[in-house]
């Protein structure tokens, strides 16, 4: 049974911490200025040309479960995706630094924040266009959750509750929120990135996963009604 999310408190409709509430009837101007605003937060540019640009998320602890041993083996690779970054977390030092390195060498492009802030942990579930969760393992997750409840598709590799829970996109079928995918490995990492990517430059599909994922009911009602079928 799947955990369950507090769907008052993480609703882009109710949201104190966004500078426009909004749903999925109005998702595109919702999320063009929770982007504007996130940018502002890391001081990256925020231009017509950085808002059109994808912005991928991430709010996590900075450990080998969590897949940061992929990310930095691909190393300043990350930056040649043609994608921004907005970092959240704490953790080890080394993947600390991997991430204040890359930023302080690629200022215009990666933003990173160490510690965690609430305020700022919505406003990237906003904000972001693709949110990253490349686990080694996972019995479940939230974020991925958040995520697709917010208009953000995730990419996540295809373990435990992160399988569980995003629906793998493939051209021309229905029904994907999100990306995934299954070796553990750095090229898998960056084969799944760069097949959101090419999504997120197609605006008619990019928006059918995102609505999608938007519909799905992660709530705590239903993982009680899974609960009480299995009592």
């Amino acid at each position: 049974v799947l955990n369950g999310i507090d769907t008052d408190l993480w609703s882009p409709a109710h949201d104190l911490h966004l500078p426009v509430a909004y749903d999925e009837t109005t998702v595109g101007r919702g999320k063009r200025a929770a982007k504007r605003a996130l940018l502002e937060r890391y001081r990256l540019p925020g231009g017509d040309a950085m808002l059109r640009r994808p912005l991928v998320g991430m709010v996590s602890r900075m450990i080998d479960q969590k897949g940061l041993d992929l990310l930095s083996a691909l190393g300043d690779g990350l930056t040649r995706l043609g994608a921004t970054f907005a970092v959240l977390g704490t953790g080890e030092p080394r993947y600390e630094g991997f991430w204040t390195g890359l930023a302080a060498r690629f200022r215009d492009v990666v933003g990173v924040r160490i510690g965690f802030d609430e305020s700022l942990a919505h406003l990237i579930e906003a904000g972001a266009d693709l949110f990253l969760m490349p686990s080694r393992f996972e019995p479940c997750g939230l974020n991925q959750m958040y995520s697709q409840r917010y208009g953000t598709v995730p990419v996540v590799r295809a373990t435990g509750g992160l399988d569980d829970t995003v629906v793998h996109y493939r051209p021309g079928r229905a029904g994907g929120t999100g990306f995934k995918f299954a070796a553990y490995s750095p090229d898998a990492l960056r084969g799944a990135l760069g097949r959101a990517l090419e999504a997120y430059a197609r605006p008619e599909i990019w928006k059918a996963i995102q609505r999608r994922g938007m519909r799905k009911d992660f709530s705590w009602g239903r993982s009680a009604g899974e609960y009480v079928k299995l009592y």
